[in-house]
């Protein structure tokens, strides 16, 4: 076996170095609002539990879902691959909620009123459709529009809109603006709507009625009939949760995030809350009222010793943020001891999903937060390591979870911590507003990864270059940053397969000239430093930098190829851990280290997947037949150049009979098109060396295979001065730079065309003008008349020409009369 020697650490030494060399690992913990040194419950320190809120399952999925899910996918990733721990990572499905049955509600009233409409007959559909439209737009207005009135037009709707709230409309963005210009917009889609209806009532499908003013007619007609909706009939509720869950985790998966260990869904956990909160209540932290709900007692909680709120202190009376906590369908009459208490459970009352429980014979359903402590308890315990999610469920959310599950596990004897440590992502911003669905302004996961900007590599690559707890901007020049870091790693990986590629054909008697000397210290230091970076609570931004500024050292130092490949295998592992390399996570992180344990290099181990991310190489299926080709063109090109016009053509012939045989059988069969295109090229080559072409007709049609029957198969060939061509994928940002180069080009043949026809325009003008004889130059009617040579003597009025004047015509004349001759001379020499 050939062995490349080399004079680096392996990944076995340095994955121990990971996970036992200083600096601890401390993380950004909500609790303390600092950086602490991680503790586990774990007595040997190997094992992490850890809890995540996961979705309300009631709408798409959005770019801050993806913010959240994927930085703490990052940080999973981190804990397990990196060092080392054994996570179990437990995420729970929020699938009843207050915005889940306000949702199923209106899907089911929503759906019902369409299909009684449409089964009418059309003139008395369209009227009804009108006049529900009507009604909700005027219930709409006077519930979020208050400076308009109610009895405002379709027609007349956005004129007045603007014209009432035109300091919104205008304004900064601001979280109450924003909310207003939602309300302004969704009435904006309802009105067109509506006016489309009225104005074309035969023409107009009464669907895009129903779509555009979906938004107005729901929340009206649950107003009307949400409280007949029949609550024992749950699928009204999960078949929305169900229908959102799958496209979370659809577009979780699309975005390479792993899998929870357990995934955890509310309505699974009903019984287990009803007698978790009964042990709440035993213990005189809970108490019941009248009306079957249950509620925190904070005041009982603090009279133990129990500090509330522990994560946000100064939100303790913000009635707005408990409010959003309680939900929208809380029971505002409800008597409660204390305006802090928080609901455990709330009594079902008309329209409303209801399980049984010993509070009320009508029963009810769970509030919010004790979904989670109990989910999170019956799967993790008494004790988890990390509890995370969003930065905005700190307070009420994660403050009553922490509140009321330590009220659960705690006694006199021995207080419970519950977590021992939160951590909560920061937002995702658009124009300084947090994305949120409540705002509608937010961008679905789904609909981000069909721009052609955003990849999930390229978005996981712009929140891995900001804090995972601060909050980011979706800005041009973060996704510049982000594409500017991610085009540095790509292109440093596609020269490292080169260079592997290039070795493959070394001999074990000259491996030796692959041997590390001297010692790669700039790796060593970006290990250290990134390792330091990772251990300063995960300190991404560091670590891309890090990466970054060391593959810049790399391409400006001359250094061996195994140095070269050291380096690429451990930033390739790096980004694997990272989550930006899905299709090689099994090669990369399955692998049991880098060497045998000699700090030798196995030659064996050398393939793409081990020294770069998925996409840096050409497709498997191109490979052979395309550096096959590369290389025939290599061979073509430089015998071509080097001939300089004195082309020897059998010479020529038997350089494409020296392509591979595979190629070569591949001519006549039916091929794939990679090896379809290269077999054509070949048979090209084999044609114009028969045909003995021109230097510049063969050295064209090697042009057209890189530029034409290559750049149509993304695949790209970067020549270069006195080594094999590049053999590269066509990515975006080549394309992107290709097209700006050809365009650059291009403008320039332009510019040169542009000036020629200028410059042939102007010539056009004096050859035209040196053909007058200077004898008829000042025969017009500006002069009367003139010497024996044409000169003017009068002008058009009779009087004589001044002296002056004469002169400049002289001087005229005698200029015509040179640039004649010339074009007399000119004339006869043609």
């Amino acid at each position: 076996m050939r062995i490349l020697r080399r004079s680096l650490i392996s990944s076995k030494q340095y994955s121990k170095m990971a996970r036992t060399s200083p600096p601890s690992l401390r993380i950004f913990d909500s609790l303390t609002k600092e950086k602490t040194i991680f503790s586990k419950a774990d007595p040997d320190g190997k094992a992490v539990t850890w809890y995540t809120c996961g979705p309300t399952v009631y709408d798409e999925p959005h770019l801050g879902h993806a913010r959240s899910a994927v930085s703490l996918d990052i940080l999973r990733r981190v804990m397990r691959d990196y060092f080392g721990f054994k996570v179990r990572f437990v995420m729970n499905v929020t699938d009843v909620d207050d915005k889940i049955v306000l949702r199923g509600r209106y899907q089911y009233l929503g759906t019902r009123l369409q299909k009684e409409i449409e089964s009418m007959e059309r003139d008395k559909a369209v009227r009804e459709a009108i006049s529900v439209g009507r009604a909700a737009f005027k219930h709409y207005l006077s519930n979020h529009l208050p400076l308009l009135s109610s009895q405002t037009t379709a027609k007349a709707y956005l004129v007045e809109a603007n014209r009432a709230y035109a300091d919104v409309v205008e304004g900064e963005p601001t979280d109450q603006n924003a909310k207003l210009k939602m309300h302004i917009k969704t009435c904006q889609s309802a009105a067109q709507a509506l006016d489309a209806l009225e104005k074309v009532p035969n023409d107009s499908p009464l669907s895009d009625f129903f779509y555009g003013a979906k938004d107005v007619l729901y929340p009206y007609l649950d107003h009307l009939y949400g409280s007949t909706v029949d609550s024992r009939d749950h699928s009204i509720f999960t078949a929305v949760a169900r229908k959102f869950e799958k496209r979370y985790f659809d577009d979780m998966h699309a975005l390479n995030v792993l899998d929870p260990d357990v995934t955890t869904r509310a309505t699974e956990f009903i019984p287990k809350m009803v007698t978790y909160i009964e042990r709440i209540i035993a213990k005189g932290f809970a108490y019941p009222t009248a009306d079957g709900s249950v509620y925190f007692d904070i005041a009982a909680f603090e009279a133990e010793g129990h500090p509330y709120p522990r994560l946000e202190p100064g939100s303790r009376n913000n009635s707005a943020l408990r409010a959003d906590g309680e939900g929208s369908l809380a029971n505002k009459s409800a008597i409660k001891r204390h305006d802090v208490d928080f609901a455990l459970w709330k009594a079902s009352r008309p329209g409303e999903p209801t399980w049984p429980s010993p509070w009320s014979k009508a029963g009810g359903r769970p509030g919010w937060h004790i979904e989670c402590s109990v989910m999170a308890s019956e799967v993790l315990g008494s004790e988890i390591d990390i509890h995370s999610g969003g930065e905005d469920l700190r307070f009420p959310h994660h403050d009553n979870e922490l509140a009321q599950s330590t009220a659960y596990w705690s006694t006199k004897e021995k207080p419970a911590p519950w977590v021992n440590h939160f951590i909560h992502t920061g937002h995702l911003g658009i124009q300084g507003l947090k994305m949120s669905k409540s705002l509608k302004n937010f961008v679905t996961i789904s609909e981000a990864l069909e721009r052609p900007e955003w990849t999930s590599r390229s978005l996981r690559i712009c929140f891995l270059l900001g804090g995972w707890h601060e909050k980011i901007e979706v800005t041009q020049d973060i996704l510049k940053a982000g594409a500017a870091w991610e085009s540095r790693i790509n292109n440093f990986f596609i020269n490292a397969i080169d260079i592997m590629r290039a070795s493959d054909g070394l001999t074990t008697e000259s491996s030796s000239s692959l041997e590390e000397t001297p010692a790669f210290t700039s790796l060593d230091k970006a290990k250290a430093d990134l390792h330091e970076a990772l251990c300063d609570s995960f300190d991404t931004p560091a670590a891309m930098r890090i990466i970054a500024n060391f593959v810049g050292e790399c391409n400006t130092t001359q250094l061996s190829r195994v140095a070269v490949l050291s380096a690429s295998r451990w930033i390739t592992r790096i980004v694997t851990i990272f989550g930006l390399n899905r299709e090689g996570e099994d090669a990369v992180l399955g692998q049991n280290g880098d060497d045998d344990g000699s700090g030798q290099l196995q030659a064996s181990a050398l393939h793409s997947q081990i020294i770069a991310w998925h996409g840096a190489e050409i497709p498997h299926a191109a490979q052979q037949p395309v550096y096959a080709a590369s290389k025939l063109r290599d061979d073509v090109r430089q015998y071509v150049l080097s001939a300089r016009g004195d082309i020897d053509y059998a010479a020529l012939e038997k350089l494409a009979e020296h392509i591979d045989t595979d190629l070569r059988q591949m001519a006549n069969a039916n091929a794939d098109p990679y090896q379809a295109t290269a077999s054509r090229f070949h048979t090209d080559i084999q044609h114009v060396a028969s045909e003995k072409a021109s230097a510049g007709e063969i050295l064209s049609l090697c042009d057209d295979f890189r530029d034409i029957h290559l750049y149509s198969l993304d695949i790209y060939l970067e020549d270069r001065e006195g080594l094999p061509a590049l053999v590269r994928p066509l990515d975006t940002p080549l394309k992107r730079a290709l097209a700006e180069k050809r365009a650059a080009a291009a403008a320039e043949v332009a510019a040169k065309t542009k000036r020629k026809a200028e410059e042939a325009a102007k010539q056009s003008a004096r050859d035209n003008q040196a053909k007058i004889n200077p004898a008829e130059l000042f025969k017009n009617e500006l002069y009367s008349e003139w010497d024996e040579q044409g000169i003017p003597t009068r002008d058009a009025k009779g009087d004589e020409i001044t002296k002056n004047s004469r002169k400049k015509l002289v001087k005229m004349y005698e200029k015509q009369q040179k640039v004649h001759r010339e074009w007399l001379d000119k004339c006869e020499r043609e």
